[in-house]
């Protein structure tokens, strides 16, 4: 626990990551033949870093398990798998701390991907998952002086379940997770004529063009 809050203590100053609400509103690119089954959030042990405002782990797992499915959810393969997550620690800069501090939000998860149908895990080791905030204008000065604690906990989630995606995308790539780069191949072809359906339909209607 000691390390946890140094780590925690020591991601108020770095930069932000990517932003996770980011291509939401468009169609998902396939991630193999992965279908999510259930998302299963905990936080048995969670730790407030320094600086921070105050969350319970129960908005925490409500708030983790709303952007995995939010982002998951989208996935049209076959194949069920599960995603579960323990929250670890956080952080949520809150107003009031001098700005030579530069106060970061960060969040620290440890995820577990299962197979349902071989009823086992893919992953032995939780695979541990760092966040920060995205930089925004709104965050350059600190999140704590523009956001409130939902909207930071809001937006920190949606950058957990981004960077899951991604791990999960290089583990499809390096592993032969998800029905590997067959897989990928096979779901990328059939959204892509998809589209194309979905193109030629729109031009064959009266009126289009």
């Amino acid at each position: 626990m000691f390390r946890l809050a140094a780590a925690l203590a020591m991601f108020l100053g770095l930069t932000a990551c990517a932003n996770g609400q980011r291509n939401l509103e468009k169609p998902a690119e396939p991630l193999g033949n992965f279908k999510l089954g259930f998302s299963e959030v905990v936080a048995p042990n969670i730790v407030k870093g320094p600086l921070s405002r105050e969350a319970s782990a129960e908005e925490w797992t409500a708030a983790v398990d709303h952007a995995i499915e939010e982002r998951f959810d989208r996935q049209g393969g076959e194949k069920y798998y599960h995603i579960g997550t323990s929250v670890e620690g956080y952080v949520l800069a809150q107003p009031g701390v001098p700005l030579v501090f530069s106060p970061k939000s960060a969040l620290i998860l440890k995820v577990t991907i299962w197979d349902d149908a071989a009823q086992k895990k893919l992953n032995d080791t939780p695979e541990q998952i760092t966040v920060m905030e995205a930089i925004t204008p709104e965050t350059l000065a600190g999140s704590g002086l523009t956001q409130s604690k939902a909207e930071q906990m809001r937006n920190l989630s949606a950058n957990a379940a981004l960077q899951i995606e991604m791990w999960m995308r290089r583990e499809l790539r390096a592993q032969g997770w998800f029905g590997g780069e067959a897989a990928q191949d096979a779901a990328e072809a059939r959204l892509a004529a998809a589209n194309t359906e979905a193109e030629t339909a729109a031009q064959e209607r009266p009126g289009a063009g």
